[in-house]
């Protein structure tokens, strides 16, 4: 791994545990249960690398070369609710698994009635998280938004995204089982995983502009489609990347479980590609995210290393 990156990933999942650790409530506050339950999947590791994007975004939008003040709190919002979507998915409702971040599920250490209550109680408290800060209320407003848009099925007045993270886990499941098609694994693709990292992104960038409006040098609604697009194309490249570490890699390399996109027969990007296919394609996504990045110069330097270490990275 490159230095920059790795100095970027430690330094950036430093900053989000320690938001986490201000925001979370403490192991001996009741109720207990749910408490330990939530701190047991936001802690239990994890690369943060939503968190990450998010704070680089507004960072490069600034355009001052330090992360705002607050963006920390950001992050660490958008990774409650990567982690609720975490604990849910391994319900044994959803995908039945018994190993996340290589330890024991919610639901495995907590029992499953906590395991969907601690989900609930993350996703609620990282849209508190969010409406508390320290933005201008137009930002914060737009910022809700967009995280909302992002996390649920997609439907709602005046919504011009696709689908989201819960709607592309519904198609998923929907699918288990069928023969997969190109359409049906990019749909789900850029749902199920696309539209939260698409939204760290573009939520940083909002975050960064309230702290030195102007400073993109470009009217908002360009540089707002330039960060949907490098996310969109990054998210994408990363699922890709994902699928085929699931046929590769060990549980141990992984964390989780590997091979159970194969045994359940999941829409995945090698099942309808092959793996060097699916490898090429995940490296010219990334080659699509830096051209969308272009005006935004050296400022981009950070999420450009980090988008390229998704399509590198072995587990």
């Amino acid at each position: 791994m490159h230095p920059t990156v790795q100095n970027l990933l430690r330094s950036g999942a430093e900053a989000t545990d320690q938001a986490l650790e201000r925001l979370l409530p403490s192991p001996d506050t009741l109720p207990h249960s749910i408490h330990r339950a939530m701190r047991h999947s936001v802690f239990a590791g994890g690369k943060r690398l939503r968190p990450i994007l998010a704070m680089q975004a507004a960072r490069m939008v600034a355009a001052t070369g330090d992360i705002p003040a607050g963006a920390p709190n950001l992050g660490a919002a958008i990774e409650m609710l990567h982690t609720y979507s975490l604990i849910h998915d391994d319900l044994p409702a959803l995908d039945n698994d018994d190993l996340r971040r290589g330890k024991p599920t919610c639901h495995v250490a907590f029992g499953e009635a906590i395991a969907i209550l601690a989900g609930d109680a993350l996703q609620a408290l990282a849209f508190q998280t969010i409406a508390q800060l320290p933005s201008p209320p137009a930002t914060t407003v737009a910022i809700l938004r967009e995280v909302s848009l992002a996390v649920g099925t997609g439907v709602g007045p005046h919504s011009p995204l696709p689908p989201g993270m819960i709607g592309g886990q519904v198609v998923d499941i929907e699918s288990e089982g069928k023969q997969p098609t190109a359409e049906l694994v990019e749909s789900i693709h850029r749902a199920k995983t696309g539209a939260l990292i698409t939204t760290s992104i573009v939520s940083g960038g909002l975050y960064g502009l309230a702290t030195n409006p102007g400073a993109p040098g470009l009217d908002s609604e360009t540089w707002v489609h330039r960060l949907r697009t490098f996310g969109e194309k990054a998210g994408l490249a990363f699922q890709i990347v994902d699928d085929v570490l699931d046929m590769t890699q060990s549980s141990e390399e992984l964390g989780k479980t590997a091979g159970k996109d194969t045994a359940s027969v999941k829409a995945t990007w090698p099942a309808v590609y092959g793996i060097d296919r699916s490898l090429k394609d995940a490296e010219e996504l990334i080659a699509d995210a830096f051209t969308a990045l272009a005006p935004f110069g050296e400022q981009a330097n950070p999420l450009k290393a980090l988008a390229q270490y998704l399509v590198e990275r072995k587990h």
